[in-house]
């Protein structure tokens, strides 16, 4: 297999040892299909990232970790990948690890794998939980930089968050609903991935602040712990409509949108007014289809950014405290969609 990388390289990109990647490069008997792919998927990575290196710049390697779908992990894979040329002549080399569903001592050791193995900065979407703020200081005590994403973990030692106000999200989406749905009431579903996640708390914390001060007249029935994923989600949406008849409005925290569609479908029930998070795949579909009304957007680009800038900042001068930045909530709608990338 040519390549002009070194076996270490790939191996960090990877996140296989090098003894694992010297026998997948030398065709060695024993390895799984899927190692081999890893390492190929690693090379071409690799490849990818050395199209915008030069010869002078300093490559800083960064893990991002989340726990999150895929549908939301493939489109912040494509964020951070836009980004990195962005910032010649100093290279960021990314490495992703993604999981659907993690436990916070999973989380936790994996954090603590990525400290061992050295890393030049972290950028983490995780749970607000002990065991992973314990990680983070770990990692902070090593000199490791972490930065938190679209969710934070505020009491925890790390150096900055990039993402958006959750809390006025919360607010925006009270008032889209509230003002669609006016003096005629009824009751919003409101779907959580988790409880376990700071930014899905802040949003539903704005959410019924507003809905309570401003429409008192609309309740509120809430769903937690599908994880969004749509069978569980979808689980737990057919089984609020089954209990709620008054339920005609929702407001997707933590996503699983086709399946929460779909139970109102099988129920015979409509939806007056959806409004989501997040433009993924799933939501632009369902956004140009009109079976949701509005996607409150933030730019995965621009956190992508602000993490960036972050680590770079403090590699630069360790000492100085990072200033923070919010990413702007755009209001999307069916016809003011941004165009992908």
């Amino acid at each position: 297999m040519a390549h002009p990388f070194l076996v270490k390289d790939i191996a960090f990109q990877a996140g296989l040892s090098t003894a694992t990647v010297d026998r997948v490069l030398n065709g060695r008997p024993g390895v799984r299909q899927q190692t081999q792919l890893r390492v190929n998927a690693a090379i071409a990575e690799l490849e990818k990232q050395q199209t915008g290196a030069t010869s002078g710049g300093r490559i800083l390697a960064i893990d991002i970790v989340m726990e999150t779908p895929q549908r939301f992990s493939d489109a912040v894979r494509a964020a951070f990948e836009s980004e990195m040329a962005t910032f010649l002549p100093g290279v960021f080399r990314c490495r992703f690890h993604f999981a659907e569903v993690m436990k916070p001592a999973e989380l936790a050791q994996l954090l603590d794998r990525i400290r061992l193995r050295g890393t030049d900065g972290i950028v983490l979407k995780a749970p607000d939980v002990a065991e992973v703020a314990a990680a983070v200081a770990r990692a902070d005590v090593a000199g490791i930089p972490v930065v938190t994403l679209v969710t934070d973990l505020p009491n925890s030692l790390r150096i900055a968050y990039a993402g958006a106000d959750n809390r006025a999200a919360g607010e925006t989406a009270a008032y889209l609903i509230g003002e669609f749905l006016g003096g005629d009431g009824g009751k919003v579903l409101v779907t959580l991935s988790s409880g376990r996640f700071r930014g899905e708390e802040e949003r539903e914390i704005g959410f019924r602040r507003i809905i309570r001060s401003r429409y008192p007249d609309i309740g509120i029935t809430e769903i937690s712990e599908g994880h969004g994923s749509d069978r569980a989600t979808g689980t737990l949406a057919a089984a609020a409509l089954a209990t709620d008849s008054a339920i005609n409005a929702v407001y997707s925290i933590g996503g699983g949108n086709r399946a929460v569609l779909a139970a109102f479908d099988a129920a015979h029930r409509p939806v007056r007014v959806f409004v989501a998070h997040d433009l993924d795949a799933d939501n632009r579909a369902l956004l140009a289809a009109g079976r949701i009304g509005f996607v409150l957007h933030h730019d995965l680009r621009t956190d992508a950014r602000s993490a960036f800038r972050a680590i770079m900042s403090r590699a630069q001068a360790p000492g100085l405290a990072v200033p923070a930045s919010l990413s702007s909530i755009e209001i999307v709608t069916p016809y003011n969609m941004p165009a992908c990338g």
